[in-house]
């Protein structure tokens, strides 16, 4: 049998349900769980149904002890493992299209709730697809599909076993490789052409974007800082760029 998630967090576990990627499995309901707001509970319940999904109410004990230490809100969805997109497909997203594709590409970013943050970002922006390294950087696990707000489902994710490759391939098919990246020589990101298919490569906080991995890019993208403080996190800054790429595209 295959290996089985467990997914917490109401509207993580919602849009897993919705998105029907997974093998899902059942969904456990706390007992006395409240009702939030329209379409809550209930809602998810209808729609794991809908979905052939066992509903089941269970003691909010069992709920503790299957998810220690998280912030479960009440539910949990027996899932199969992420449904990760492979790489060809992805690669086939440059071409074709109402709009240039956009990628996002995480280098060693390993914090699970910025990953999921950015992720999350990602998703309502439309990237056409995300890449993360299979070493030294946050998998898509539970922890980063609360964090999105389920946002991962909905995503095409690809994880890679050498991004600097993998960049390089994107680019043999006309895709710019944009770093984000706090220094001098890196252009002001509301200056730099980015009209086009594009990849934008988000570092770690601590290192930012790895030698050979910065090397591989076009050209470097910094956000201007007018404050006192020097830099953003890793999420924050990455989701701030996402938006500026969009509205450069001219989102509406």
């Amino acid at each position: 049998m295959a290996a089985t998630e467990l997914l917490y967090g109401r509207n993580a576990v919602h849009e897993a349900v919705r998105a029907g990627r997974r093998a899902g499995r059942r969904l456990l309901i706390a007992e006395g769980a409240r009702d939030r707001g329209h379409g809550g509970l209930r809602g998810l319940a209808d729609d794991a149904r809908r979905a052939g999904l066992a509903v089941q109410e269970a003691p909010r004990a069992q709920i503790e002890r299957a998810a220690p230490g998280v912030n479960h809100q009440g539910v949990l969805l027996e899932a199969g493992p992420y449904p990760y997109a492979a790489l060809d497909d992805l690669l086939a997203g440059a071409t074709g299209g109402d709009r240039p594709p956009l990628y996002l590409a995480l280098d060693q970013l390993q914090d699970p709730q910025n990953v999921g943050t950015l992720l999350r970002t990602a998703e309502a922006v439309g990237v056409t697809g995300v890449l993360i390294p299979e070493h030294r950087a946050a998998a898509i696990t539970p922890a980063v599909v609360n964090a999105s707000s389920g946002a991962t489902e909905w995503l095409r994710i690809a994880a890679v076993t050498n991004l600097g490759r993998t960049l390089a391939r994107l680019k043999e098919t006309g895709v710019w490789v944009a770093g984000l990246e706090g220094v001098p020589e890196a252009d002001p990101i509301d200056r730099a052409n980015l009209d086009g298919a594009l990849a934008l490569v988000v570092g770690s906080e601590g290192g930012g974007i790895s030698r050979l991995v910065r090397e591989g890019c076009d050209f470097l993208v910094r956000l201007p800082m007018r404050g006192r403080i020097g830099s953003l996190n890793a999420a924050v800054a990455g989701s701030v760029a996402l938006y500026a790429i969009d509205r450069q595209r001219g989102a509406s």
